[in-house]
């Protein structure tokens, strides 16, 4: 049984890897401000940087302890998770387009990696493990809406990578009976995130002066858009959520879709820009491997926890066009490193 607090998570020890990414920093605040002990899991790096973590409000660093390293380290995954009550497992290699030029690196880092934590959980106390999914191991949508019965299909080196890391986590809920819960996030937007994606590149460059007109791939294809602060609770309730079936996975999606043209449109309005948009050839995938559409069902998930996002795909842009404002007013735009989520 999961120990709780009045909020959920006070006085709980629970690791993040992949802590120093896009979500991750955004699921490390959310435990901070829940009351959580948090040890934050960075990529090690020469820099002295912890990632997006050294962007987390200094009143929340009481409650954080930041550590650089290495998923595909097994032996520091066994130190790290001695100890722990929950361990949200996001590192991840995840720019869809590296994986293609080297694939040998995603399965050290999301499968290797994966299935280190899973032997470290083994031989710990943790009460449950949350292994984080990605939409992209549907593929292109052969149903709509996606629901967690739908075939996966590994339609780059990235997705395939994440079915294996799914497989393991799956395997090691049914040999070993291990409390592995699966969340499968639909893509998440919002502050933080680098431009490798869609809304990310499309509103830096709707506020960059230096910028004419906005670059972008297929505005054909079709996603559904969650704001990262719903991601983040649909993390926080799968990892003490008492009714999660172990070695499954849990779709978390808005349940609403855009193409990739509507939701550019959505972004230039608001940040007030008229630039004009524009499709580049080498902004896009290979044609067989492109996912097309993505639209979640995540009624079993909202069963299970009561979860529903609630921040509209406006609004979120809007509080995303703020924050990359802020960025370049102060002159620190930067790119994120792709290791992480």
């Amino acid at each position: 049984m999961l120990r709780q607090g009045s909020a959920g998570y006070e006085e709980l020890n629970v690791l993040v890897t992949g802590a120093d990414g896009f979500i991750g920093s955004h699921l490390v605040e959310g435990l901070a401000r829940a009351g959580a002990t948090v040890t934050a899991l960075s990529l090690y790096n020469s820099f002295d940087s912890h990632g997006w973590l050294d962007d987390i409000d200094a009143s929340l660093r009481e409650g954080i302890h930041a550590v650089r390293g290495d998923v595909r380290d097994a032996s520091l995954m066994r130190g790290l998770v001695a100890r722990q009550d929950i361990v949200f497992h996001l590192a991840a290699l995840i720019a869809i387009p590296y994986s293609y030029a080297a694939p040998q690196s995603y399965v050290e880092t999301n499968i290797l990696g994966t299935l280190n934590v899973l032997e470290a959980v083994r031989a710990s106390h943790v009460t449950r493990v949350v292994h984080t999914s990605t939409s992209e191991v549907y593929g292109t949508a052969l149903v709509c809406p996606i629901s967690e019965t739908h075939r996966l299909q590994g339609q780059s080196p990235y997705s395939a990578s994440k079915i294996g890391a799914d497989m393991m986590a799956e395997a090691y809920a049914r040999s070993f009976d291990l409390p592995v819960a699966i969340l499968r996030p639909f893509n998440t937007f919002g502050p933080r995130q680098s431009e490798r994606a869609v809304i990310a590149s499309v509103l830096r460059q709707a506020l960059d002066p230096n910028v004419s007109s906005i670059k972008v791939g297929d505005l054909s294809t079709i996603r559904d858009f969650t704001f990262v602060a719903d991601t983040v609770a649909a993390f926080l309730a799968i990892g003490i959520g008492q009714r999660i079936e172990y070695g499954t996975p849990y779709n978390a999606g808005s349940g609403h879709a855009v193409t990739i043209g509507e939701v550019a449109a959505l972004a230039l309005e608001a940040t007030g820009s008229h630039k004009p948009i524009e499709s580049e050839s080498q902004r896009m995938r290979p044609e067989q491997s492109e996912v097309r559409e993505l639209l979640a069902d995540a009624s079993r998930f909202s069963a299970a926890t009561g979860w529903r996002p609630r921040t509209s795909l406006r609004e979120g842009l809007v509080r995303t066009a703020d924050w990359w404002r802020s960025r370049l007013e102060r002159g620190r735009v930067r790119r994120e490193r792709d290791y992480v989520t």
